[in-house]
């Protein structure tokens, strides 16, 4: 199973602090957040991690990964873009990162801006289990819900609908960016785009997707779980008084 972290995004929210650093690159209490990441993915099943960045902050990530002990290989992917105006979106970068490196394979997909202290091995058991799956948590505020995919979920634990950044959410349980997906989803993403949908966003081809074949999600539901998306400053504040 291979594991894809996408960091390819520009950061602007948090200029000037990501005007040179890329945000997974930012530190929390002495940390990179990729580190965080790094530390809840699952290793028995991984056996490499694809780490997709732009052009501008490519020359980072690899003196980042040159000084960086893992026990897993890592590849750092330049999805060859220049600012935030040229951006191949995050499902673009899904896509680059496929082509460039020739995954066929089960995949493990991961947003580079997400801080989170939980495991991921819980999703993977069920994954296991012939599932595709989706986190969810509650972030506890409906502004913070209106940011993200809001998910139904029916009875069977299935994912019905995603409605991405809703002006109303009707829940502040939301997707985080965090996917199992099995290796047929590959040729699913190329249909999509292919048919003439956009390819900035996952949520909008996770929206489309769980139309297609059965997703399933995992609740991170205990009082200890954390789970942040460092795109502000408040939130970056947030995690550093979390972490």
């Amino acid at each position: 199973m291979k594991c894809v972290i996408l960091a390819a995004g520009y950061g602007t929210r948090l200029y000037p602090l990501t005007k040179n650093t890329p945000k997974p690159l930012i530190k929390v209490k002495g940390k990179t957040v990729i580190e965080y990441i790094f530390d809840q993915i699952p290793l028995r099943i991984i056996d490499h991690i694809y780490i997709v960045t732009n052009n501008k902050f490519y020359q980072k990530f690899l003196q980042w990964h040159s000084e960086l002990f893992f026990e897993l290989p890592i590849t750092i992917i330049n999805d060859m873009t220049e600012s935030n105006d040229d951006r191949l979106g995050s499902l673009g970068d899904l896509c680059y990162t496929i082509k460039q490196t020739k995954i066929n394979d089960d995949f493990l997909l991961i947003s580079g801006d997400n801080i989170f202290n939980f495991s991921i091995d819980p999703m993977v058991n069920e994954f296991f289990k012939g599932k595709n799956i989706l986190a969810l948590y509650d972030v506890k505020t409906k502004e913070e819900a209106k940011k993200m995919g809001i998910p139904t979920v029916n009875s069977n634990g299935l994912v019905t609908e995603l409605i991405e950044k809703p002006e109303e959410p009707k829940s502040t349980v939301v997707s985080v960016g965090i996917y199992c997906f099995q290796q047929k989803v590959i040729t699913l993403i190329s249909q999509y785009i292919k048919t003439g949908n956009s390819a900035d966003k996952v949520g909008e081809f996770i929206a489309w997707l769980c139309k297609e074949i059965d997703i399933f999600t995992y609740n991170y539901n205990d009082p200890n779980d954390i789970w942040l998306d460092i795109g502000t400053p408040s939130q970056l504040a947030l995690a550093e008084e979390l972490f």
